[in-house]
């Protein structure tokens, strides 16, 4: 089992108070694996639905951020790979 891996930046080295701060994550896992699924329905005479294809994921990761100050980070975006999380200095 492999241990994910990241890496985070701010958009800036200091700040005003009351700045907002802008947090990049970049995350991946060599674990997460994608994987397909296909679904169909068949009643007991024989009819059945159309296929339904749905893309998940096993072992997804959750990103959270805190800091020793006690600041509030909201998360902007999150592709699954990179998330951006904001908060005031």
């Amino acid at each position: 089992m492999a241990v994910p891996t990241v890496t985070a930046s701010l958009d800036a080295a200091t700040y005003a108070p009351g700045d907002q701060m802008l947090l990049t994550v970049a995350y991946a896992d060599t674990d997460t694996q994608p994987l397909t699924v296909t679904i169909a329905v068949t009643d007991a005479r024989g009819n059945h639905s159309t296929p339904v294809t749905v893309p998940i994921v096993i072992d997804p990761l959750a990103v959270a951020v805190t800091d020793d100050s006690g600041r509030t980070w909201t998360r902007v975006s999150d592709s699954g790979a990179v998330a951006v999380f904001q908060a005031a200095a």
